[in-house]
């Protein structure tokens, strides 16, 4: 997965986190100007999807997610990097993980279902996802997780400079989780890095960066930056698909629910 240059003529409208949560990805599509259609998906004039990663893993989902990313990319109406869980999935469609993870394994069993060409398909399309997009002649980042070198700006970006995982910094919180390094506090570049990875409750702007996963599979939102007019657009989740290891607060619907219900 090598870093990928783009400068697009359309402006972006970036996703965050799937995590194969495809009504709320239809949903977020249509709220956004998308005309979403059996087979097709038509965007306003002038615009064009980009995804920062973890389509994939978890939700209830994924291969209809990856079959709407697809096309749209092969149709030229998208752009997507590769997160961990794509990382995690290829390895599994490749044999290397012996024993793949219960979110991996159910996403390959929703693969095998819908043949042997798609999940052919699916590996070339993960094989050749960039871990890095720069657009608008290099003033937009997307990448997953963040910057392990966040001085290095622009065009001056390497693919070594990307970070995928985002490591953590060797301490346990409360919850027994070790919190990752908030490379962001550190960046100091004129670029706009869009990423995701960490959930957070709300889009979370620190410097010039901006993380847009809102936790939709774990009873979040899904949301969208537009870019270059920084607006953001959210969907909330319609249920809690995959229990967050870390504390994570529900999106209002689901927290009225829970008072309801207790």
């Amino acid at each position: 997965m090598e870093m990928d240059i783009k400068t697009v003529g359309t402006a972006p409208d970036i996703v965050g986190d799937v995590h194969g949560c495809i009504d709320e990805l239809i949903e977020l599509l249509t709220a956004l100007g998308y005309r979403v259609e059996p087979g097709a998906v038509t965007p306003p004039e002038g615009r064009t999807l980009a995804f920062v990663g973890d389509l994939v893993n978890r939700g209830p989902n994924s291969a209809e997610v990856l079959r709407l990313t697809m096309s749209m990319m092969q149709a030229g109406q998208a752009v997507c990097v590769a997160g961990n869980h794509e990382m995690r999935l290829l390895r599994a469609l490749r044999g290397e993980s012996a024993v793949p993870r219960e979110d991996v394994a159910r996403t390959v069993m929703q693969l095998d279902a819908e043949g042997i060409k798609f999940r052919g398909d699916v590996v070339d399309f993960l094989q050749k996802l960039p871990s890095l997009l720069l657009m608008d002649a290099g003033a937009l980042v997307l990448t997953h997780a963040g910057l392990k070198t966040p001085s290095v700006d622009g065009e001056a970006l390497a693919p070594r400079d990307v970070d995928v995982l985002s490591e953590s910094n060797g301490k346990r919180d409360k919850s027994g989780q070790s919190p990752r390094v908030n490379w962001a506090a550190a960046y100091r570049g004129q670029a706009l890095v869009a990423y995701g990875h960490t959930p957070v409750a709300e889009p979370t702007w620190l410097n010039r960066t901006v993380n847009i996963d809102t936790g939709c599979v774990y009873g979040g939102h899904l949301t969208a930056l537009r870019y270059p007019e920084l607006e953001t657009v959210r969907i909330a989740a319609r249920q809690i698909y995959y229990p967050s290891r870390r504390r994570f607060l529900l999106n209002p619907k689901l927290l009225s629910n829970r008072s309801l219900n207790t």
